[in-house]
């Protein structure tokens, strides 16, 4: 990667960012339980003079830096997340491998928590040059339930925000490229279980009972149809039943059956529908059927929605530092992120970052991923600069 940006951070700050990549790297923890990541970074802030480092969720921080300057204030947000997943790690020659059995940053969680530190230092030292604030999260459990982005919402965290920047890893990316496109970039992660009620019977007297298991299996075919015939073609909407369990032996008509599955759409505005939608084939089949069903939906992370204006702002921004060879406005994932609360309380940018090199080509959530150590001062810097454009109108 160019290294034209590099004019933000400081030596000692571009060591600390560093720094904690490689220590979170080595001693990765799980979601909700990021209390040893928590600390590493509240006495990182504490070393650079940032102190009042706030607890959210936690096991997460927040830190807010005001500018002293006059001038418009703008407030913005920046989001790191820190937490890792239940994967062995394979790649033995990394120095700073995971220590931790069973446990390693697989979605590149220790860049972008590295890069929001750096964020933080960086902004901290220019506190003189805007008038606004910056506040940055250390945000926990992003991967797994209770997500962290749902308490940013819940506690109004975002209150008063003008905006909010979030960023991730993207393997399938050449280093040095950046990626933003307007609208939704991932998908909302809803969950659903389903519990199917019939009557028990003995096998050879089928007519006896109500089969559940019969009931799923015409559930299974049926809901795919709300998807292939009733979403629009551009939606992305997916509808799968993850786990199903129900039956004793060979020889008895299963009287109940629990499945569970995920119901993912980039559309705010079908996301009810579709979840209303399964609730109805669910009941429908069973008493189709002679049966019953009870459909319970949590409610997950909402689509990552980027702002129009936000993007602009980006792409000018890594236009003129980088020029337009860095830039593309491709991705859009199938995946999903609790930064879409983050989305839904202020406007947004999430932005992706290349991270492709001859040796890093395994994609996130795997047990070979990595993220080459020169990427970060560079990914760095250029976060500052396009925060400091967004908080300094």
């Amino acid at each position: 990667m160019s290294t034209r940006t590099n004019s933000f951070l400081s030596d000692a700050e571009r060591e600390a960012v560093i720094e904690l990549r490689h220590a979170m790297h080595s001693e990765p923890e799980l979601s909700n339980a990021e209390w040893k990541t928590q600390e590493r970074i509240r006495n990182i802030l504490q070393r650079f003079g940032l102190d009042g480092a706030k607890v959210f969720h936690n096991t997460g921080l927040y830190i807010d830096i005001d500018g002293t300057a006059s001038g418009p204030k703008r407030s913005i947000a920046v989001r790191g997340d820190i937490d890792a997943l239940p994967i062995q790690e394979e790649r033995q020659d990394l120095p700073y491998r995971s220590q931790v059995s069973g446990i390693m940053h697989a979605c590149g969680h220790d860049v972008h928590a590295s890069i929001a530190l750096g964020t933080a230092l960086a902004f901290h030292r220019m506190r003189d040059n805007f008038a606004g604030k910056v506040r940055v999260f250390f945000h926990p459990a992003e991967e797994a339930e209770p997500l962290g982005g749902r308490t940013v919402k819940e506690q109004q965290l975002l209150d008063g925000f003008d905006g909010a920047v979030g960023f991730h890893v993207s393997p399938d990316i050449p280093a040095g490229v950046f990626d933003a496109c307007e609208g939704s970039i991932t998908k909302s992660a809803d969950q659903f279980r389903i519990n199917i009620t019939g009557k028990m019977a003995h096998g050879a007297a089928p007519h006896s009972g109500v089969d559940a298991i019969a009931i799923a299996a015409a559930f299974v075919n049926e809901v795919q149809k709300v998807v292939s015939r009733e979403m629009p073609v551009d939606d992305g909407a997916v509808v799968t039943i993850g786990t199903i369990h129900g039956g004793e032996a060979t020889n008895i008509i299963c009287p109940s059956v629990v499945m569970e599955g995920t119901i993912r759409t980039r559309s705010p505005e079908r996301r009810t529908l579709l979840s209303q939608r399964v609730r109805e084939v669910a009941e429908g089949v069973a008493a189709m059927h002679r049966g019953r069903a009870e459909c319970i939906v949590r409610t997950g992370e909402p689509p990552v929605v980027n702002d129009s204006e936000m993007v602009r702002r980006f792409r000018k921004v890594v236009h003129d530092t980088l020029g337009r060879e860095a830039l593309t406005a491709k991705k859009r994932a199938a995946g999903s992120d609790d930064f879409g609360f983050y989305a839904a309380c202020v406007p947004s940018l999430y932005f992706w970052f290349g991270t492709r090199t001859a040796g890093n080509e395994s994609l996130v959530h795997t047990p070979t991923f990595a993220v080459a150590d020169d990427l970060l001062i560079p990914t760095t810097e250029l976060a500052v600069r396009y925060v400091l454009d967004l908080v300094t109108p």
